[in-house]
């Protein structure tokens, strides 16, 4: 009698290739300071370069402040999902907030934004539609795109000449319908679409527009309120409060129609309990906040300016970032990993990037800056990345 396979053999064998190919992940606690500074839990203290928390709301006092507030009125859970028990007032008056602050029609919360992006495709597409997706969209919205099990295709990056022969190609009679998919800000690259052309295109080939907006809302446009505000033609702009915000959930602003559809065909919505009440009183205190932010996001963008001209200097690729996020693109997934190592041991916290988040041979370290980093800790950030270059 032959020997029984090893049924949970593809577990071994997968980690060690990752391993094989440096792409081996392991979690790392730690104690967060908000905005610029980590601690580990050995005690040793970091400067921090790869938090999204740009404005380093994750510990204002007032954010603290109304999600112990929320918290001492409603408790600490919401018990169900939206269209069981779980809509209290306090979601359904932060959502009319949101459309207002943001003028739109209406919003809806989600608990994510991957939950948000991997429910919304598939729930406003079929079989019979095509999705139209930037190269470099997030993952999240690549896992949508495939959970909806319609036609998917990717256009060059940036690239609208390209995206306009796909459209022309698809033709107005082969699809039920037609969703061309992009990022304000894009998360690994850090550069911009161009959300005025991607709105121009989808109106002449009658298609629906997608435009997640996650890393540039709080820090970006007019009072913060990101690239997508005050632009009429995208049908669903993706917002998160993760980052900027300094919280935790997600959010997209549309029409009535929509988010009417989304509440019944959105099975992320359906089928999940609905952010706590903690959750919902610190998004609400950032949402007073942000908008009055405009010196904290001035010095933010004086701080990109400087540390990506600085950086260029070295002789380092940044790609095309127009954003607080600078990527440094090393190429070899060993050499990145190295550096990022020799980083944490002069006390900074510098995440390497690598496939397949990004493509091969574009492993590379993800800078992103907070309006808390200070002068020094920039400059000793250049400090390091100049003497790694001269070695």
């Amino acid at each position: 009698m032959s020997e029984k396979k090893d049924k949970h053999s593809f577990i071994n064998d997968a980690l060690e290739k990752r391993k094989q190919e440096h792409q081996f992940r392991t979690l790392k606690p730690l104690e967060n300071q908000g905005g610029a500074h980590i601690i580990k839990n050995d005690g040793v203290e970091y400067i921090n370069f790869s938090s999204n928390d740009y404005l380093g709301l994750s510990n204002h006092p007032e954010l603290i402040k109304r999600s112990n507030e929320f918290t001492s009125k409603y408790g600490v859970g919401s018990g169900a999902s939206r269209l069981v028990t779980g809509t209290f007032s306090i979601h359904s008056e932060l959502e009319k907030k949101l459309a207002e602050i943001f003028n739109a029609e209406e919003a809806i919360l989600f608990n994510s934004g991957f939950q948000a992006n991997t429910s919304i495709l598939p729930a406003v597409t079929d079989r019979n539609s095509l999705i139209l997706a930037d190269k470099k969209i997030h993952n999240s919205l690549i896992q949508g795109a495939i959970l909806s099990r319609a036609a998917f295709k990717r256009f060059e990056h940036n690239h609208y000449d390209d995206l306009e022969e796909l459209l022309k190609s698809a033709g107005s009679e082969r699809y039920n319908r037609i969703w061309i998919v992009s990022e304000t800000v894009f998360s690994m690259d850090g550069d911009r679409n161009d959300i005025d052309r991607l709105i121009e295109i989808s109106e002449k080939y009658n298609a629906l527009l997608y435009s997640d907006d996650a890393h540039a809302v709080g820090v970006l446009g007019e009072k913060g309120l990101g690239l997508n505000y005050g632009k009429d033609g995208i049908d669903i702009s993706l917002g998160t409060f993760g980052k900027a915000f300094g919280s935790f959930g997600a959010f997209a602003l549309c029409s009535k129609e929509m988010k009417d559809y989304l509440i019944n065909f959105a099975g992320g919505f359906i089928y999940s309990t609905s952010l706590p009440p903690n959750v919902i009183g610190a998004i609400d205190a950032a949402l007073d906040l942000i908008p009055e932010m405009d010196q904290e996001r001035t010095q933010l963008m004086k701080n990109v300016e400087y540390v990506r001209t600085e950086i260029q200097k070295l002789g380092y690729d940044t790609t095309a970032s127009d954003s607080q996020i600078i990527p440094i693109i090393i190429g070899d997934e060993q050499e990145t990993i190295e550096l990022s190592n020799q980083l944490k041991e002069k006390g900074l916290w510098v995440s390497s990037i690598r496939p397949p988040t990004v493509e091969k041979v574009a492993s590379r370290l993800r800078i992103t800056l907070s309006v808390k980093h200070t002068k020094e800790h920039l400059d000793k950030l250049l400090k390091e990345l100049a003497d790694w270059k001269r070695k």
